[in-house]
């Protein structure tokens, strides 16, 4: 596995956060505003953000753009991830993905059921996958689990993620 240089792990990393619901807006939108929040924190951009119903196409077309826009390196959706009738973000992101990060979903589940939700963590079908050369993360609507998700996972594995999709360009 190839190291990374202390400069790309400072780099920022451009983040598009897309929101599915059919209740929030941009005021009320805890999970989008703690993604934002915790990003930038961690010296990344976000260079979009947006909210949208919990329809298949709505959410296809969020990623859709994302994906055509260069600069755009990760997508973080959060929202309609649960076992609803209206929970679709999964089966509409999922065969987007170029390949499944099987290890994130596991990751999320194990580390849910240890901090506090205990078995109900089975039910969340967070998920992540590589599209191309871009990543995309669907966590659940929970500000709490988008927390706990930004904190032990994603943030601390974005730049080897980015560096791992990217470094055919530099090759």
């Amino acid at each position: 596995m190839s190291q990374l240089s202390e400069l790309e792990k400072k780099r920022a990393i451009a983040i598009c956060v897309l929101t599915v619901s059919d209740t929030r807006d941009k005021e009320t939108d805890k999970s989008g505003g703690t993604i934002i929040r915790m990003a930038k924190k961690a010296g990344h951009q976000i260079v979009d953000y947006r909210i949208c119903t919990d329809e298949p196409t709505e959410i296809s077309r969020n990623v859709e753009e994302w994906l055509g826009d260069a600069a755009a390196e990760a997508i973080i959706i959060t929202g309609g991830s649960g076992i609803g009738f209206r929970d679709v973000t999964i089966e509409t992101v999922t065969p987007y993905f170029t390949k499944t990060i099987d290890g994130f979903g596991e990751l999320f589940r194990f580390l849910s059921y240890t901090e506090d939700v205990g078995s109900k963590a089975l039910l969340s079908r967070a998920t992540a996958g590589s599209i191309d050369d871009k990543v995309l993360f669907a966590l659940p609507g929970s500000s709490k689990a988008v927390k706990l998700a930004m904190d032990k996972l994603i943030l601390p594995e974005l730049h080897h993620i980015v560096h791992e999709l990217t470094k055919h360009r530099k090759e």
